[in-house]
């Protein structure tokens, strides 16, 4: 469908709006505007007669608009365009790039006041201007105008951007050159296209009340998990790519073994069941998240710090939480007006928990593939490929101890034939990338990573990524003549591999946009909304308290509760020793990058201020 009302700023000549005007459906309207009075135009006699054909087709025209106070000269009633072209924007004569740069801060931000909701805007520079990847050659970014940055500063992202053509504008003509009445270069010229972001909001975390039995209980969830618990990615009614190479997994298996789909119950661990992991991964446990559950005895209403969501649909099952038989008390909760019992739980780190729970079932079936699937919660380093929450999937696959050998083998091909071919199923036609799936026998002897080295991100990043482990290690007492193959995956990781998403983060979106890459059952390459964010860079120093040990991971974790997922990266610079105290200081840098909204300069400033509070009072560490 047309956009229904076109604004035209900064025209010359008017020639693009004449050309553009042709082309257009009856039902558009079409604004052209130019800073310019009617008496500086009265000379040029291709304006003037452009100008009278814009008219005889109905369309408006005014000047002396201003394009950096584009409300001013509009009534309220009136502001609201589906499209807005700026056409090779220029401060005039011979201007530097800060002069420009700034032009284009002050348009997107004049923009905001009369662009409609599902609107665009087309900003149409010459070669290298821009600053993005897109231009070839592409300019050192301080020699730029740096157009994703300064359309942040209006809420804006880059959605799409390819060549300016003048032959889809036939009789466009170009002027303006050092402000004279000359044409200019525009080979190689690109058009951005600019969309609205979705805000960056401050989001608390929330109360998070859930139903045991007949009792309620509540927990503070996380900071760093705002926004990440409860999301449903893998129910019923989502199309999210989660959930599709989920079920394409389970088709896919369902060709070679029966199977026998379980429900993935609570993701809270007591401490004594999270001690389960460690016999299959050590260093698991030191990754949960830890939380305080609290017995629940008041309103639903009464609650006041910060947001309460009712989970009783998110927590299928609390059986295996062993709560405190005498619940305690003290003054903090007495002013709640309620009783609480509490009782010190971790989210999920992995669905390896339940392995024993599965195994050790009457009904356990040899030879069938028992399967669960939900989201797990893990302590992390920042870094591309890992990520605080995520999507596990695990497969248990019990048979007769004699037949080891040829079962698992017949498994782990099953899985690489499957594994493969969703690996393939994006890539166009003569396309030169490649993957693999190989089996990494570790030195224990009892576990298997599953890697994958793809150029599903493009030619020139190959990446050799674990998306998931197999064990031979689980034995039952019940199932005495059984051996038990078990193979875990990161779903996030493989949907990302499959449709090229580069950025975790991108699946955990609320932006609309990204579940229409995504039609039920089918696999096409994914395209961004949210092209060549720009990214910041800050260091950060501090000296460490001689007391207490310095936790690095928890370090990442709050930069990222901080930053709302914004910090890409964080590098280890240096350690320095103070001669005479001794006090040891670590130096690391770190850099911001919002993969679908609109970041800018000032709100990472403002993020790193807030970090060097929150540290201080959190690390016990003394910003330098």
């Amino acid at each position: 469908m047309a956009p229904r009302r076109l604004l035209l700023v900064g025209e010359g000549n008017f020639s693009f709006a004449v050309a553009l005007s042709e082309t257009l459906d009856p039902n558009t309207s079409l604004t052209a505007t130019c800073p310019q009075r009617p008496a500086d135009l009265a000379q040029d006699l291709v304006a003037q007669e452009n100008l009278q054909r814009l008219r005889e087709r109905g369309n408006e025209v005014r000047f002396g608009v201003d394009c950096t106070h584009l409300a001013d000269a509009f009534e309220p009633q009136d502001r609201e365009f589906d499209r807005i072209y700026f056409n090779f924007p220029h401060c005039g004569r011979k201007a530097g790039v800060a002069k420009n740069r700034e032009l284009l801060a002050k348009f997107f931000r004049s923009c905001a006041d009369v662009l409609a909701e599902d609107g665009e805007i087309h900003v149409a520079l010459c070669r290298g201007q821009g600053g993005t990847p897109a231009d070839k050659p592409m300019r050192e970014w301080h020699n730029s105008w740096q157009v994703v940055a300064m359309a942040a500063l209006g809420g804006f992202i880059l959605s799409d951007v390819h060549p300016f053509s003048c032959e889809a504008v036939p009789g466009y003509k170009c002027t303006g050159y050092r402000s004279q009445d000359k044409s200019f270069h525009i080979e190689g010229a690109l058009n951005h296209i600019f969309t609205w972001s979705l805000p960056f909001e401050s989001l608390q975390p929330r109360i998070c009340r859930i139903k045991l039995g007949d009792q309620f209980f509540s927990f503070l969830e996380p900071e760093v998990l705002v926004g990440k618990l409860n999301r449903g990615f893998l129910e019923a009614p989502s199309c999210h790519p989660i959930k599709t190479i989920n079920e394409k997994l389970l088709a896919e298996f369902g060709k070679a073994f029966p199977l026998k789909r379980l429900k993935c119950s609570s993701p809270l661990l007591p401490q004594g069941d999270a001690s389960v992991l460690t016999s299959h991964n050590p260093d698991i446990l030191s990754t949960a998240f830890w939380v305080s559950l609290h017995e629940d005895n008041s309103n639903f209403e009464s609650l006041t710090s910060g947001t309460t969501q009712d989970m009783e649909d998110f927590v299928v099952s609390f059986s295996e939480l062993s709560l405190p038989k005498s619940p305690r008390r003290d003054r903090k909760e007495e002013a709640h007006g309620g009783t609480y019992g509490q009782a010190k739980v971790c989210l999920r780190p992995s669905l390896l928990v339940h392995i024993q729970a599965v195994i050790q079932a009457p009904d356990f079936l040899p030879g069938s593939l028992h399967i669960l699937s939900g989201p797990v919660f893990q302590r992390c380093c920042i870094s591309p490929f890992t990520m605080p929450a995520f999507h596990e999937t695990l497969y248990i696959l019990g048979f007769n101890k004699n037949l080891k050998d040829s079962c698992l083998q017949s498994l782990l091909d099953h899985l690489k034939g499957i594994l493969d071919n969703l690996l393939t199923q994006t890539w166009l036609e003569g396309s030169e990338l490649s993957s693999s799936v190989e089996f990494v026998f570790q030195p224990t002897g009892e576990r298997y990573m599953i890697t994958v080295k793809s150029q599903n991100f493009g030619p020139d990043c190959v990446k050799d990524l674990i998306i998931g482990f197999v064990t031979t290690s689980a034995t039952s007492v019940i199932h005495k003549d059984q051996c038990f193959v078990c193979v875990s995956m990161n779903l996030d990781l493989l949907a990302m591999l499959v449709w090229g998403i580069s950025d975790w983060r991108m699946l955990w979106t609320s932006d609309s946009r990204f579940l229409k890459n995504f039609a039920p059952g089918k696999i096409e390459p994914f395209k961004s909304y949210s092209l060549y964010p720009p990214n910041y860079v800050h260091d950060i120093s501090f000296w460490l308290d001689e007391k207490k040990r310095f936790d690095e991971v928890e370090f990442h974790t709050l930069a990222r509760a901080v930053s709302q997922d914004t910090i890409i990266s964080i590098q280890f610079l240096s350690r320095f020793q103070h001669p005479k105290t001794e006090q040891v200081s670590l130096c690391y840098r770190l850099t911001y990058q919002a993969c679908d909204k609109a970041l800018t300069q000032q709100q990472v400033a403002s993020m790193q201020s807030q970090l060097r509070k929150e540290i201080q009072q959190r690390l016990h560490v003394t910003p330098r």
